[in-house]
């Protein structure tokens, strides 16, 4: 029989679970909505950000450090991503850039596994050490609950970056109305680029809190970026706060139907949801 600690305890993960997708979506969603770029290497910049963090970590510094490490180096390689070969998908328009920047990630996407799975042949866990909590007679991952916590925190200083900042006003302007923004002094250029980085960073964060629960190897960077594509697809591929609230909705979902039906039935439920999704809301990937 299940118990109502045993479905606190999974709601508990699941939220975890939707952070990692939250971030990923928005990761995906901030780009494309922006710049009409769909990073297809999303999955590899959260993998890219576990493997600098593990890699700092066997140098003997605590997980924080490795953390900050691994973020500024994922922002930092976002950076050149951008300024090389964005530069040349950013002079088409329209489905010409859209395609090109499906091709251009994709091959970034498969150049990068091929070199990192000859260094990081193993699959990699980056373990928070802080127990469990006991509420209401469930034990609750400590890891889950930190996970919840600082997405939470980085979710919402995202928003208040793009409401509260002037760059995050540029940013919303560029992405209603680019020639508007023109006209007002902004380089919508500049916009991408920021945008560019902070979307890597944000995935690189993806992929760190994925590694505080679950193990990850270089092969999970196409799963990833799977999971971004999906998340929005259900919230809509120009919306943050429909990322977001995808992220978690399925994150609830997958991590409940593992515990009752099976990880394999678990992941097939997330690709129906979102086929359904397009066939009620077409809209959705305008």
């Amino acid at each position: 029989m299940v118990t109502a600690s045993t479905l606190l305890g999974l709601a508990v993960d699941g939220l975890a679970f939707g952070v990692f997708l939250a971030l990923l979506g928005v990761g995906i969603t901030l780009v494309f909505g922006l710049g009409e770029v769909l990073n297809l290497a999303i999955g590899t910049f959260a993998v890219l950000a576990v493997l600098v963090a593990t890699v700092v970590v066997q140098q003997g510094m605590g997980l924080v450090v490795a953390a900050v490490v691994a973020l500024v180096a994922v922002a930092a390689f976002g950076l050149f991503v951008d300024r090389t070969l964005l530069s040349l998908v950013y002079r088409s328009e329209g489905e010409d850039r859209i395609l090109l920047g499906i091709f251009t990630t994709l091959g970034l996407t498969v150049l990068l596994d091929g070199i990192l799975i000859n260094y990081f042949p193993s699959r990699y866990t980056l373990p928070l050490d802080v127990g469990t909590l006991s509420v209401a007679g469930a034990t609750l991952t400590g890891s889950s609950l930190v996970i919840v916590a600082v997405g939470t925190v980085v979710l919402a200083a995202v928003f208040a970056f793009l409401r509260g900042t002037f760059l995050g006003k540029a940013t919303r302007t560029v992405f209603q109305d680019e020639r508007g923004a023109r006209l007002v002094g902004v380089n919508p250029r500049r916009i991408r680029t920021l945008i560019f980085v902070l979307s890597a960073a944000v995935a690189g964060l993806g992929g760190l809190v994925f590694a505080a629960g679950s193990a990850v190897a270089v092969s999970n960077g196409f799963e990833f970026t799977t999971f971004a594509l999906i998340i929005s697809i259900v919230g809509g591929v120009r919306s943050l706060v429909g990322a977001i609230g995808a992220g978690v909705l399925l994150g609830l979902v997958n991590q409940f139907a593992n515990f009752f039906v099976g990880s394999y039935i678990a992941t097939i439920i997330l690709f129906v949801t979102a086929i359904v999704v397009l066939l009620a809301r077409p809209e959705a990937i305008q």
